[in-house]
């Protein structure tokens, strides 16, 4: 061990003290001060949480460490240990005073103490030497300090408190005096004087003395602050009394949040803050959003909250700790959270991990690495402990154990563990446990038998524990009433749900004299302690379904058992169990709430709208017994919001009679149990989900389930073998039961021979095949028996075994394997101590010795001492061993032979028939694992068995001294047959030899040279040992299978698979190869693309989470050949549809057996798999080939060269066999089509189906609802054997046919049936189309509608109804209503094509209503009915909206005077057509400038000036209702410029021509005026600018005078007066207009006639604007007036009459208006 920190550095060690445990103390304060680790010899040193503290702290005290304290505070701030020696005291306490020269006293003090502990290194090697062995220290209220106290002598070490004051207190005095005295005793011990027993009981007394002044002390300040304290908090009371509370209200707020820390594995953390706010926060902590629940990891978390400050303690931190911790702080106000990180790491050190792998070096027996990261040498010992134990139920029982350990380190606790068969017990009503720092109890506070079983203290100190175990019986408590059987037991409830739970139980040992008859379940809610029984009659099969719980609430479950005599006393109640939906109890169970209170109430919120739920999935049967069938089904994927409930139907299997099960209340869990169902019979099943909104389609029926137990009770186990263990106990082995299903275990019964009583050896059934039997009497003679359970019930009993005498095996102890670590103990199961040293349980070997009970006499052999070193003779009874093997690994053994191998006659019947000899040595013997004190070897078979197959092997060995070989000595008395043993009783670290001998019938073999020297030392690499055994079967030309076994040694934890290696034999060691690159977790593996002719060698290599072990020893060469005459195996189905394997062989010698194996395991199970072996041929017949039975079926010929062939069926192969087998089994008649139903024409039903083929002879039963129907008047029936067509009609379906139609077909030895179910809605629906036909024929019969009335839009965008009709003749009429308003048509309709229509043009919102079309004639009469009203009007809308938007146009482009229109043209344009426009993909906002709209069938888009910002993509969109329709058009580039251009052409022309001058009216085209009248003629003229105006006459310009008076007013209108018109006035006259614009003339004429006596000429002068007219005298012209002597009266009515005004541009019709005015102009016209 390296130096000590004190050794090298102190002057003032203290060289009388030897003791161990303050040298621990050292080194601990040796590991606290350094910062880097240190390596020591048996492991490493790690910082600590307190060398932490200490370092940025400066120092700190431990109160109850003083060794340490010592070391740790160097006086630094405690005062009292400035006093070192008697002549520095007064100093000290000036120092104190006076407070100036504390430093220079305390650098002083710590060099003193600095070379005192230099000094005492010296004597170091003598101290561990001389120290006496510590105690453990008792517990003293007086003192706190127990490490100080040794077994001869007291050394007082000081202790310091943390108390940072200046000047000298009232308790100074006291420790300047304790420090004196100090000194003073360490110059005595120095001096090697006054050492005695007196004295230490003095400094005992002493030093209580001085605790129990302190304590009292400190007892008085802590009471005066508590008072303080409490008076404060009630001051504070009475003041937030007085405050108005609302005012004070604030959210939470943290004033010191968490801090987060790293620390290293097993140290202890706490995490602080504190929080304020009103009223106080309620703080929560939470581990990666977990909220800690302080009750399920008690002794993990510790959470404390006071005034304000939180904590959360973490202790033992291990890796799984690394997370985010939140503390979370909630009050009225709010919420508030903080967080801290905590990462904890794992030290490595500086140790070689290749330490722990290399195997060459051992770690000592108690290598642990401490919490405080240093390494240590633990001690571990039991003391007072608890034997086996016997109890009844109700007792109280108590179990408990004294431990020791040591060196006992203050601050490293030991870990205590309880298990009960290995499972880890936490504490609960029924189990209290308590340590007490020296002794580990476990209490039973009322015993049941489910308390039965293997208890295990385990003592954890670091990575290394001890644990010691013993056994505990309860037996049945007594009946109420006698006779009755014990009580069931463990009780536990299993797939609970909403309102369904499963509940099973294990059947009880004593049945009270008569059997069992079944068992009653009672149910208890939670709360309350109203039981009530769940079942009418008893049930035999251990687990019921219990339904109609309530959903939320918990109940508690319990069981008792009936026979003859009454009713047993009640389980143990079941563990309480919520019938709640898996997913909401996960999510509780995630996120705990408030205190349990029993019950939950679950609310669900209303849905918003009803959705009819879907079907169930995956429904089926999960369990199945003669009294009741359990369904198990997933609810819907499609349920809305709201929950769902389900309906059960169940139907006999073949039929459609479905029949609902729960007809009144749906069950609301997705779980249903059916009771009442007859044995026997076949049931299909299936579910429908329901809600508020309905019930839903049912879901996929289940494959027909036949009535019945599918598991079977348990045969009875077999080969009871008692075996000798200690003075009361016994070691009963068995074989299990071969056809155990979902075995539960066994129960052991033992009888005194004689007595004719059996007594149970255990009340709790255990697994496995080993048990000791407990508690029998020294000396009797006991037989057992063996009974097997599971959920069926118990087999039988077992055969008895051979009586045997209780007393203590030779040698004492178990065999080894009986129990794992338990070998040599003399006690047995009640003494253990594990003695896998750095192994956990889990990872230990799990042994099978199922080889120690083949007994078989041992030949003559030479004599070879025993372990013993006495002379013993081959005839002595030992035990014999076969090495430890993993139970996952069966032992693979050849099936033994008939004959006994120590039967002469058998061996004399050998030696007839052939020549045999002894067997040759076996070789390449090899260590498979090896522990301190025993070793597991390996070997091959020899190479030449003697002509006989071999019986066992027999193993010795001697030691190796300085190379020198000692003396033989045996390891077996009996033969072993495996070629693999395990040897007892080796010493550890000597080197031994092994040697091995074969043995046979003909005797024992020459045994094999010395094995090469092994060393006995206890392996400890992680990696696992090599395989062995290996061997290889079924060679051929390119292939072979290569087969292993499990190494022994499994290193560290389990092997999860194997890696295969080969090499061509001659090739060196550099060409191994793998075959797998994954490894395999099979114990063999077929190995293809071998080279023909080429010889092989493999070895194996397990790998386990460590690593790959090392590789097994090689195989012998085997050649890739196929030899002439292999055969291979092949499967058969005979004609009974029996499924089997052939293998035959014609190699075989009288000995040669055939050995059937699978998946290279021997077929032990008889139930599946029976042979028959005929001469050389071998059959192995399957009695129910099922999934049980997939695998790889090899067999191999025993006593040949290898003669082996194996064959696989896998689930298709099993498919296709199975499919096979029936058709041989049961032959069918094959079937085309299966029975169906069709409608015929007039209504009638026919049943049909047809054969493939049928003889003459063939019959056919026709059966409705269990009842043969036969040829009648309903039936019509009718077979045709050469068609196989089978049928039967019926006129019509009345209420009465709704049932299961069945037909039967016999033809020979071939049958077959099909049927067909009709009830329900399947009748209902094929009756009312028989029905609907039955009608269409009657219909039919006269004018009808072939196709019902219908619309079509025709591309014109007119609507067409149209129907197809037929049977139609000329006397047929068709009329049309609408709205029950006949619709008058232009002509008869002459039904052309049979097709009718009605057109429809400029279809709107008009023509919506109900159209009818009936014909008739006097056969009869038919009609039809279109509605088109509101979504069927809304479709056809729809549809002529699409044929007008796809009729659109492409968009055009037209300039105007105003700008650019777009258009394009429909067919036809209805308003419900809504029409969109889009320029660049953005919606145009129609305003001033653009706007759209529809003119005739014109959609148009127009763009008022436009500017370059209207260039782009335009887009028309019609929308149809459904879908849109788009047009589009370019108006960018060249298309804008050019009708940009256009346009403004087009806006100039328009200015130009709105601006020009023009006469707009007012001259006549012709004035006749008479001579010497004034003529005035005016007409309006205009123009912008104001034109100019001019007169022409003839064409030449004319300028106005006094006679031709011309003139313009207002620019508006032009007069032409001529004030007495002359015959040279004539001519015609023109008015001229001319602005900028153009110019306009205006023409008329003006003819002058000769003045007339009586006689004028009218003019009529037209004022119409735009028109020159001609005044034509229309008809005669009146004759004027004359008096009597002829004279006119009137010369001016000679003109009256009508006149007609005909313009020069259009002829318009005036309507002639007669002029009687005298004035002529004033007379008007009227158009």
């Amino acid at each position: 061990m390296s130096l000590p920190f004190y050794q090298r550095h102190h002057q003032h060690f203290d060289r009388a003290y030897r003791h161990k445990e303050l040298e621990s103390t050292l080194s601990q304060y040796q590991k606290e001060e350094k910062r880097k680790s240190a390596i020591y010899t048996h492991g490493s040193s790690a910082y600590s949480k307190e060398a932490a503290l200490a370092y940025r702290h400066g120092s700190a005290s431990y109160d109850q460490l003083s060794a340490e304290s010592y070391a740790h505070e160097s006086a630094a701030h405690s005062k009292r240990s400035t006093a070192h020696s008697l002549e520095t005291e007064l100093k000290k306490a000036e120092a104190y005073r006076l407070g100036s020269e504390l430093v220079n006293k305390k650098a002083e003090a710590y060099r003193l103490g600095y070379e005192t502990y230099s000094r005492g290194k010296l004597l170091e090697d003598q101290s561990l030497k001389l120290s006496p062995k510590a105690k453990r220290a008792k517990q003293s209220l007086l003192s706190e300090e127990k490490e100080n106290t040794a077994v001869d002598y007291v050394v007082p070490i000081f202790t310091g408190r943390h108390i940072h004051i200046s000047g000298i207190t009232d308790t100074e005095e006291e420790r300047i005096k304790e420090s004196a005295a100090y000194v003073a005793k360490r110059n005595l011990f120095a001096t090697g004087e006054g050492i005695s027993v007196t004295r230490k009981a003095t400094s005992s007394s002493v030093e209580e003395e001085t605790h129990e002044k302190k304590s009292r002390k400190v007892a008085i300040r802590e009471t005066a602050e508590r008072t303080v304290l409490k008076k404060t908090l009630r001051d504070t009371e009475d003041f937030h009394r007085k405050l108005n509370e609302d005012s004070l209200l604030h959210a939470p707020e943290f004033v010191i949040k968490p801090r987060s820390h790293t620390i290293w594995e097993k140290q202890n953390v706490k995490l602080h803050c504190t929080v304020t706010g009103w009223p106080e926060p309620r703080v929560t902590w939470y581990k990666n959003h977990v909220p800690i629940n302080v009750h399920a990891n008690p002794g993990k978390y510790a959470i404390e909250s006071r005034y304000g400050m939180h904590s959360l303690e973490i202790n033992k931190c291990d890796f799984d700790d690394t997370a985010q911790y939140r503390a979370s702080a909630m009050n009225v106000k709010g919420e508030l959270s903080a967080y801290a990180s905590l990462v904890v790491k794992r030290y490595k050190g500086e140790i070689d991990e290749s330490f722990f792998h290399a195997g060459t070096v051992t770690l000592p027996l108690s290598f642990g690495v401490t919490p405080h990261g240093y390494a240590s040498r633990f001690e571990i010992h039991f003391v007072d402990k608890f034997e086996v134990s016997f109890g009844r139920e109700g007792e109280t029982m108590s179990l408990g154990c004294t431990v020791i350990i040591h060196p006992d380190i203050k601050r490293f606790h030991p870990e205590i563990q309880w298990y009960r068969n290995g499972v880890l017990i936490t504490p609960s009503k029924w189990v209290q446990m308590h340590w007490s720092g020296e002794r580990a109890t476990l209490t039973l506070t009322h015993a049941n038998k489910e308390d039965e079983g293997l208890y295990t203290l385990r003592v954890v100190m670091g990575d290394y524990y001890e644990q010691y175990s013993s056994y505990v019986f309860v037996r049945d408590a007594d009946a109420d009433i006698p006779g009755a059987p014990g009580s069931p037991l463990d009780v536990k409830c299993l797939d609970a749900n909403k309102d369904y739970v499963i509940i099973s139980w294990k059947q009880p040992a004593v049945d009270g004299g008569s059997p069992v008859l079944g068992y009653f379940i009672d149910k208890c809610e939670v709360g309350t302690k109203q039981w009530s029984q769940c079942n009418e009659t008893p049930v035999k099969f251990a687990r019921f379904p219990v339904t109609g719980l309530i959903e939320g609430r918990s109940y508690i479950f319990r069981v008792r058992a009936v026979n003859n005599a009454g009713i047993s006393i009640p389980s143990r109640v079941s563990e309480p169990v919520a019938a709640l939906d898996p997913a909401d109890r996960a999510r509780l169970r995630s996120h705990p709430s408030a205190p349990w209170t029993g019950q939950i109430i679950v609310t669900e919120e209303e849905p918003t709208e009803g959705i009819v739920p879907g079907p169930p999935s995956d429904l089926h049967v999960t369990e199945a017994t003669k009294n009741y069938v359990v369904l198990s089904w997933k609810p819907p994927y499609e349920r809305g919001h709201e929950g769902v409930m389900y309906y059960v139907e169940k139907c006999v299997a073949g039929t459609e009679n479905w029949q609902r099960v729960n007809t009144e209340i749906p069950v609301k869990s997705p779980r249903f149990a059916l009771f009442d169902l007859a044995e026997g019979k076949s049931y299909q099943f299936r579910v429908r989900c329901c809600n508020s909104a309905g019930i839903g389609e049912p879901s996929e029926a289940t494959e027909a389930t036949v009535v019945g137990d599918k598991l079977d009770i348990p045969s009875a186990p077999s080969n009871i073998v008692p075996t000798r263990n200690t003075d009361t106990s016994v070691v009963v082995t068995w074989t299990e039961s071969k056809d155990a299903k979902e075995l539960v275990g066994y129960y052991i019964e033992a009888s005194k021979v004689g007595s004719a009583h059996w007594e149970p050896c255990n009340n709790n059934p255990v697994k496995g095949t080993r048990f000791t039997c407990h508690g029998l009497t020294t000396g009797e003679h006991y037989t057992f028996r063996v009974r097997a359970v599971n959920a069926a019930g118990l087999s039988g009993f077992s055969q008895e075994s051979e009586a045997i005498e209780v007393k203590a095996a030779i040698g004492g102890g178990l065999l080894h394997g009986v129990c794992p670590g338990l070998s040599g103990k003399t006690d047995g199961l009640t003494d253990h101590t594990a003695s896998w040293e750095g192994m956990h349980e889990s990872s230990q070997p799990i042994f099978d010795t199922d080889a120690l009970l083949k007994h078989s006499a041992k030949p003559n052999r030479q004599t070879v001492r025993t372990r013993s070193g006495k002379q013993r003779s081959p005839t002595d009874n030992k035990v014999s061993e076969t090495a430890s093997t993993p139970s996952s690994q069966k032992t693979t053994t050849k099936q033994a032979s008939k004959s006994h191998p120590g039967d002469r006659s058998a061996l004399e019947r050998m030696k007839k028939k052939k020549d045999i000899a002894p067997p040759s040595p076996p070789y390449d013997i090899t260590v498979l694992e090896s522990v301190r004190d025993s070793m597991v070897l390996g070997w091959k078979q020899p190479k030449t068995i003697g002509g006989v197959e071999i019986t066992g092997y027999y193993v010795n060995y001697r030691e190796v001294i300085n190379g020198v070989p000692r003396e033989w000595r045996e390891a077996n008395i009996k033969a072993v047959s495996e070629r693999a043993y395990r040897v007892h009783d080796l010493k550890e670290n000597m080197t031994y030899q092994f040697q091995v001998a074969a043995v046979n019938l003909a005797g024992l073999g020459t045994p094999s040279p010395a094995s090469q020297s092994f060393k006995c030392e206890e392996w400890t690499i992680a990696v696992p040992g090599p395989p062995h055994d290996l061997s290889c079967s079924e060679v051929r030309k390119d292939s072979l299978v290569v087969l292993w076994k499990p190494p022994i040694y499994v290193g560290r934890t389990p092997v999860t698979g194997y890696y295969i290696d080969i090499k061509e034999t001659n090739a060196s060691e550099e060409h191994w190869k793998g075959v797998n690159e994954k490894a395999i977790p099979s114990k063999y593996l077929k190995i293809s693309g071998l080279k023909e002719g080429t010889s092989y060698v493999f070895r194996v290599r397990a790998t386990n989470k460590a690593g790959v072990g090392k590789p097994s020893d090689s195989t012998d060469p085997v050649i890739a050949e196929t030899r002439p005459g292999t055969k291979e195996v092949v499967v058969e189905v005979d004609d009974n549809g029996v499924i089997s394997l052939n293998f035959e062989c014609d190699q075989m010698t009288a000995d040669s057996k055939f050995i059937w194996s699978k998946n290279y395991e021997p077929v032990e199970d008889d139930s599946r798999l029976s042979i028959d072996t005929k001469g050389g041929k071998s059959k192995a017949i399957f009695k129910d080939l099922s999934e049980e039975d997939l695998g790889i079926y090899s067999c191999v010929v025993t006593d040949t060269d290898g003669v082996s062939s194996s064959y696989t069926i896998d689930e298709e192969e099993m498919k296709r066999l199975l499919a096979l087998s029936h058709q041989h089994k049961f032959p069918t008649v094959p079937l085309k089509s299966e029975l169906a139903v069709e409608i015929l024409e007039k209504g009638q039903v026919r049943f049909w189906l047809q054969a493939e083929k049928l003889s003459g002879s063939a019959k056919v039963n026709f059966v409705f609802n269990d009842k043969e129907i036969v040829n009648g008047e309903k039936y019509k029936m009718k077979i045709d054997h050469n068609s196989g067509l089978i049928e039967m009609v019926m006129d019509r379906l009345e209420d009465e046919d709704e049932g299961t139609y069945t037909f039967q077909l016999q033809d020979g030895k071939a049958t077959n049936q099909s049927s067909l179910v009709l009830i329900g809605d399947v009748f209902q629906k094929l009756q009312k189309e028989a029905e609907f036909q039955r009608q269409e024929w009657f219909r039919k019969q006269g004018p009808h509608f072939v196709e019902y009335l219908g619309w079509e839009v025709a591309p014109e965008c007119n609507v067409l109804l149209k129907c197809k009709v037929a049977n139609i003749k000329k006397e047929t009429h068709i009329v049309w209503y609408k709205d029950e308003r006949e619709i008058m048509v232009d002509e008869e309709h002459d039904f052309k094509d049979g097709v009718c229509t009605l057109l429809i043009t400029e279809f709107s919102k008009k023509d919506a209503g109900i159209y009818e079309v009936i014909l008739k004639d006097d056969r009869g009469k038919d009609k039809s009915i279109l509605k088109l009203v509101e979504a069927a009007f809304a479709d056809l809308m729809t549809e002529v909206c699409k044929v007008i938007a796809l009729s659109a146009t492409e968009l055009k482009i037209q300039s105007t005077e105003e700008g650019i229109r777009l258009y394009s043209f429909v067919s036809y344009y209805l308003e419900d057509l809504r029409v969109s426009w889009a320029h660049n993909d953005n919606k145009i906002k129609y305003t001033e400038r653009v706007k759209t709209g529809v003119t005739g069938e014109q959609i148009w888009l127009q763009i008022n000036e436009p500017t370059p910002s209207d260039k782009g993509k335009y887009i028309l969109e019609l929308f149809d209702g459904k879908t849109g329709h788009t047009r589009m058009v370019d108006l960018s580039g060249q298309a804008f410029d050019e009708a940009f251009a256009e346009f403004q052409r087009l806006k100039a022309a328009a200015i130009a021509e709105k601006n020009r001058a023009r006469v707009l009216g007012g001259l006549p085209d012709v004035v006749t005026i008479q001579e010497g009248k004034a003529l005035n003629l005016t007409c309006s003229v205009w123009g912008n600018p104001v034109p100019e105006v001019s007169w022409l006459k003839n064409e030449k310009l004319l300028v106005g005078d006094d006679h031709i008076i011309l003139k313009v007013e207002s620019g508006k209108h032009a007069c032409f007066t001529i004030t007495a018109v002359s015959t040279a006035d004539s001519g015609r006259y023109s008015l001229v207009v001319k602005n900028q614009y153009g110019t306009e003339t205006s023409d008329f004429t003006l003819i002058v006639s000769p003045k007339e006596e009586e006689t004028g000429l009218a003019t009529l002068v037209a004022e119409v604007q735009d028109l020159h007219l001609d005044i034509v005298a229309l008809g005669k012209k009146k004759n004027p007036s004359r008096d009597k002597e002829g004279k006119i009266l009137n010369p001016q009515e000679q003109f009256f009459g009508t006149y007609v005004c005909r313009g020069k541009r259009k002829s318009a019709k005036i309507t002639p208006i007669p002029c009687t005015s005298r004035n002529f102009s004033t007379c008007t016209t009227s158009t």
